[in-house]
């Protein structure tokens, strides 16, 4: 009979909406999330039954579509923190769609958190770039 063992990070799970969190000291800026068990690359838009690839802050058509469907939008901006463009929130704001931006871990979190109680929400995701790089 084997020994019992701890479970290692690497023996983690994702969570019930498919993130991954990283491993501790692993780098956030790996250009693509892990949603569902499936890679997508670049920016992405995520709601509770679907996954929408995102042309960033550039193309807010996909986030204007999320009007009637969602009342929250975590718009993660890759590592950093700021604020969302005043025009896109503007937009969102009349379609009835609050926006929250924040860094994209945060983000991820943050719907995750959401979505478990019941609320409709979605996040649109901006991946994180290694420093140095646009």
């Amino acid at each position: 009979m084997s020994p019992s063992r701890a479970p290692r990070r690497s023996d983690a799970r994702p969570d019930a909406h498919g993130f991954h969190r990283p491993e501790r000291g692993r780098r956030l800026w790996t250009g693509f999330f892990r949603i569902a068990g499936k890679v997508h690359q670049g920016a992405q838009v995520v709601e509770a039954d679907r996954v929408t690839p995102w042309g960033g802050l550039d193309d807010p058509g996909p986030l204007l579509a999320l009007a009637g469907r969602v009342d929250v939008l975590f718009l993660g901006l890759g590592a950093q923190v700021g604020y969302a463009p005043r025009d896109l929130a503007a937009q969102l704001d009349a379609l009835g769609v609050r926006v929250e931006a924040m860094a994209s871990a945060t983000a991820a979190r943050t719907y995750n958190v959401t979505l478990s109680e019941g609320r409709r929400v979605a996040c649109a995701l901006i991946p994180c770039e290694p420093a140095g790089r646009p």
